[in-house]
């Protein structure tokens, strides 16, 4: 353990894009070839990619995760009249990507200790309007897919995954993003992997398949011949070739990432730590730690002190619900979800990137063990 003052030891990130020499190369190789827009880069990265991550599905790769949302559920028939259940408890790209369809998202209350969506809460939210389903896997952590496949059997609804914060997790020994309809997984500079900007769509089917490319690129399979309406949400080769590059790296990232949460789970007695459940392979997006009983000004406390007194970056994923945002408030009305709000009042996420090292490891438990003692 380092002696040095506070002040002079160097900040450990919450987050940080690892990007090496690799990477490079496969930047100035696109660029030498002089084809730097959706070539056959994007191709063998999808190829990759749903060979490695969702046991062979198709995969369309987009400009953003975001843009994997919006053009799947689009895909999937989504639109005006339409009702969507999604957790309340994630980012806001979610219910957003619900929204830009003209469709209401319906929120519904999530497990206290994987933070995923409850399938009683889910069962009771269904009505006649209800089309599909999006689970959130988040943190890493998988959503309870076979009850929630059996809500959806029901009632005959899609499933599709926001597994932007999930690559490789798996769920009773099949990976995330292979389980519904569709699926979506991030790859912003700082998810477990990256293609510095980017989305994947995982895809059960050709016709969606096919139905997603065409929305990703102004609705046309062949040149000037314009299908539907669509976007220009396409993957550069520039960002392909980054992907597949970090595809590789990904399994040893992820093993790290397990093991740095092994240790804080053996370590940390200050907070309540991460609940895996039986069948799941959390991946750790963040670990995730709830300090218990507190206000969000407490929690907030608890963070400054980690930062400014030990030099420790930690994040709050996510400080409001999504149903209280300006944009949804009032067409949630209502809404109660109190193991929602509960969380975005208690929890704090740690570093667990690739790059924390031993000593940064032992400096995390240290930090949050004297915090949580001195009652910040």
């Amino acid at each position: 353990m380092s002696t040095a003052p506070v002040q002079d030891l160097p900040m450990i990130p919450a987050a940080k894009p690892l990007i090496g020499d690799e990477e490079r190369a496969a930047v100035d190789r696109v660029l030498l070839s002089g084809m730097v827009a959706q070539g056959p880069e994007v191709a063998a990265f999808e190829q990759e990619f749903a060979a490695a991550l969702v046991e062979g599905r198709d995969c369309v790769a987009v400009n953003s995760g975001t843009s994997g949302q919006h053009l799947g559920m689009l895909a999937l028939g989504l639109g005006p009249g339409d009702e969507v259940i999604v957790p309340s408890f994630t980012f806001a790209a979610t219910a957003n990507s619900v929204a830009v369809c003209g469709a209401t998202p319906v929120f519904v209350d999530v497990d206290p200790e994987t933070f995923t969506l409850d399938p009683a809460a889910v069962e009771a939210a269904v009505t006649e309007r209800t089309v599909g389903i999006q689970p959130v896997h988040l943190y890493g952590h998988p959503a309870p897919m076979d009850a929630l496949l059996a809500v959806a059997e029901r009632h005959g609804l899609w499933v599709f995954e926001d597994a932007a914060q999930a690559h490789g997790a798996r769920w009773q020994g099949r990976r995330v993003g292979s389980f519904g309809q569709g699926a979506m997984f991030s790859l912003y500079p700082t998810k477990n992997m990256t293609s510095g900007e980017g989305g994947m769509v995982a895809c059960a089917d050709p016709a969606l398949t096919r139905q997603v490319k065409l929305l990703r690129n102004q609705g046309m399979e062949t040149q000037y011949a314009n299908e539907v309406a669509g976007f220009n949400n396409r993957m550069t080769d520039i960002h392909a070739a980054i992907g597949r590059v970090q595809l590789t790296k990904l399994p040893a990232w992820t093993a790290r990432r397990q093991e740095l949460a092994g240790f804080f789970d053996a370590h940390l007695s200050g907070v309540v730590t991460p609940v895996v459940r039986e069948g799941a392979e959390h991946v750790y997006h963040q670990y995730t730690v709830r300090i218990e009983g507190a206000s969000a000004a407490e929690r907030d406390r608890v963070a400054t002190a980690l930062r400014e007194e030990h030099r420790v970056g930690c994040g709050v994923y996510y400080p409001t619900p999504v149903h209280r945002l300006p944009t949804f408030a009032a067409s949630a009305g209502e809404t109660e979800l109190p193991v929602t709000d509960m969380l975005a009042r208690e929890v704090l996420s740690l570093p667990v990137h690739p790059s924390v090292s031993d000593a940064d490891r032992d400096r995390i438990v240290a930090a949050v063990e004297a915090v949580a003692a001195a009652g910040a």
